[in-house]
């Protein structure tokens, strides 16, 4: 038996790493032990482009993450200070305009940002992986843009941790790789580390090396596509490494499933991970999902909450209810009706009560892994049990939560959906579940965001209009990708204002 030690509700948290490569904001459901990413968005900045060569921070990327700090800042608007972790690491730490940079941060945001020393993040990420599986060891290694951490891991405890100049930036991106002169730096890097850490197993930390799994799997052809715990022997790694590792930009734009903001740098973060299999004798390579930010969480938490089980505290806070934010749904179907009620019924007197109801189902996925949950989604509302619509409806609102979650043009199951749902229904469905995650991603799920921006359509055109003094915080990237995913179910222009 594993009883809880007490009742308290679940609490949200948010963690915003400023690094070298990349600005993100995560916002957190934790119950327990459990960690649910509810809300996850990041801004390719590149801060640390320029560090090797002029000492200081990217003066583009300072201007992208200072966008993106202040979008961040309005999306959690509401939530505690206390409930907000802001932290820099490599670029923002050896930058000599990076305190400066942060300054400015504070001064345009009210937030304080936290310098992580390179020990402090090796021990995050050390910390990061626990989280995600407590009875990991041997060496974590979590690549950034600019900084590779070393920590060896055993028995639940971590030891000291090193930073390297290794990540990409450091070492020439996104110049293209020349892999033999690169490779004699990285082996010198590592040269007198070896023996120290020397292990048989490597948790993995990073995106970049989580693309190289992720591409291994389609290599693979692996069934189950999830880069947590995913493992691979030292051959399988070394084999993925060195392929991606002389591979041109062109040649890897040509691979289905690779992250593109990442074809600059990948060739660089695969070299680093071949390099250190043969420096430190690694055997298998695991790769972690969980790194710095869940690392800060875990620490965070009470000695009772880190000691519980995560894998039973997740199966019981899955089994509870799911809703996350009770008045997402009312405020999303507040936003989308008059525009919807522009558009030809698709079923008459319905359409008004089914658009409600996919409001309300927004955030059914949330506690579902992100690369499924359009799946996941699709089969509960087709079979859940609940009363009050026909088959049609059903279907319809099953395509309306998968669309949701993906921008796929074809459902799970379509001979089923071809046989209840006509090609006009299943096209608005796709539209309105569209419609439902622009909100949900312009808003970061906090409603009273959307009270700053209109959604209108009038004859061939979608309008999308904020008020002038939430336009960049509004208007942003992934809103202009999912205001033109929603645009193309529709077959109207997009404007942006």
């Amino acid at each position: 038996m594993w009883p809880r030690t007490d009742s308290s509700p679940g609490r949200q948290a948010a963690v915003i790493d400023l690094g070298s490569n990349s600005v993100r904001l995560v916002i957190y459901r934790l119950e327990g032990r459990a960690i649910w990413t509810v809300f996850n968005e990041k801004a390719l900045a590149g801060l640390g482009r320029d560090l090797p060569t002029t000492g200081r921070l990217s003066p583009d990327g300072i201007e992208t993450a200072m966008a993106a700090m202040r979008r961040f800042r309005a999306v959690l608007d509401g939530l505690n200070a206390s409930e907000i972790m802001v932290v820099a690491t490599a670029a923002a730490r050896d930058a000599v305009d990076g305190r400066h940079f942060l300054d400015r941060v504070q001064e345009e945001t009210g937030l304080r940002v936290r310098i992580l020393s390179g020990e402090e993040e090796a021990r995050y990420a050390a910390l990061g992986v626990i989280a995600g599986q407590p009875d990991a060891h041997g060496v974590v290694g979590d690549l950034g843009g600019s900084s590779l951490e070393l920590i060896r891991l055993e028995n639940g405890q971590s030891g000291d941790g090193i930073t390297l100049p290794l990540g990409p930036f450091s070492l020439g991106a996104p110049r293209p790789l020349d892999v033999d002169k690169t490779r004699k730096r990285v082996d010198a890097a590592l040269a007198l580390l070896g023996q120290r850490f020397a292990t048989p197993q490597f948790q993995a930390v990073g995106g970049a090396w989580r693309n190289l799994a992720l591409l291994h799997m389609i290599m693979a052809d692996y069934p189950l596509r999830v880069a947590h715990q995913y493992e691979m022997t030292r051959a399988d790694a070394q084999d993925v490494a060195r392929f991606v590792s002389r591979q041109s930009r062109g040649s890897l734009e040509r691979i289905q499933g690779l992250s593109k903001k990442r074809f600059d740098t990948l060739p660089y973060s695969a070299l680093v991970l071949d390099a250190l299999i043969e420096r430190m004798g690694v055997e298998k390579v695991v790769i972690s999902a969980y790194g710095l930010r869940e690392g800060l969480l875990l620490e965070a938490m009470s000695p009772e909450e880190r000691a519980r089980d995560p894998l039973i505290e997740g199966c019981e806070a899955l089994t509870a209810v799911r809703g996350l934010s009770h008045d997402l749904g009312l405020a999303l179907e507040t936003w989308l009706t008059r525009a919807f009620a522009q558009l030809p019924p698709v079923f008459g007197e319905r359409d008004p009560i089914l658009a409600a109801a996919a409001c309300r189902l927004a955030d059914l996925g949330a506690r579902l892994h992100p690369d499924h949950r359009a799946d996941l989604a699709f089969d509960q509302v087709l079979r859940a049990p609940i009363a009050g619509m026909t088959h049609a409806e059903r279907a319809f609102l099953a395509c309306v939560a998968f669309a949701r979650h993906s921008s796929a043009p074809t459902t799970p199951e379509p001979d089923t959906i071809a046989k209840v749902l006509s090609p006009e229904r299943r096209q608005r469905a796709r539209a309105l579940g569209a419609a439902v995650r622009l909100g949900c991603d312009l808003s970061g799920r906090n409603a009273t965001l959307l009270s700053h921006a209109r959604l209108v359509i009038d004859g061939g055109r979608l309008s999308l209009i904020a008020e002038p003094a939430w336009r960049d915080m509004l208007l942003g990237e992934q809103t202009a990708k999912r205001a033109a995913t929603l645009a193309q179910a529709l077959k109207l222009k997009l404007e942006m204002a």
